[in-house]
């Protein structure tokens, strides 16, 4: 018996030590994600306005889509490409879409990628300084409406 313990702690040794070398990386709990959702579509429901809220992963792959009743069937699209544009581009939505209006030489960013949505309404999600995700929300009569909601998922969860 002493010897099978003693030779599996040997094969596993170097296992271990390959574990600790592999790199880490901050991600967005559901939980969390979820909380800054729901947060968002309150804020906007609390205001009149029938919305979708999306978050992504870091990676662009969807965590939580929350579509309010009554909202419209382009608000989906919306609030997904504005997410994925934000984690994407580490960016707001926003601040993009002037910065690309104010440098039509970048103009080509708005076709990168058939997901990305250029519009105010996405941010960034920092959290302790690192990109895990974004947030986006469609469908409030105007970008900085949809941004303020957004806004207020993440201050819900304390991101940056």
């Amino acid at each position: 018996m002493l010897r099978t313990t003693v030779l599996l702690a040997a094969l596993a040794a170097p296992v271990a030590a390959a574990a600790q070398d592999l790199p880490t990386s901050r991600y967005m709990p559901l939980t969390m994600a979820t909380e800054a959702a729901s947060a968002a579509l309150a804020a906007c429901a609390a205001d009149g306005y029938n919305v979708s809220v999306a978050i992504v992963s870091r990676d662009g792959a969807t965590k939580v889509h929350l579509k309010a009743d009554n909202s419209g069937p382009h608000t989906v699209g919306s609030a997904q490409g504005k997410a994925f544009t934000s984690a994407s581009m580490g960016r707001d939505t926003a601040g993009l879409a002037q910065f690309i209006g104010e440098n039509p030489q970048h103009g080509g960013l708005r076709y990168m990628d058939a997901r990305m949505v250029i519009q105010g309404g996405g941010l960034p999600i920092r959290i302790g300084g690192a990109l895990v995700g974004g947030i986006g929300v469609g469908g409030a009569p105007g970008g900085h409406l949809d941004e303020a909601c957004a806004r207020a998922g993440l201050d819900v969860i304390g991101a940056e």
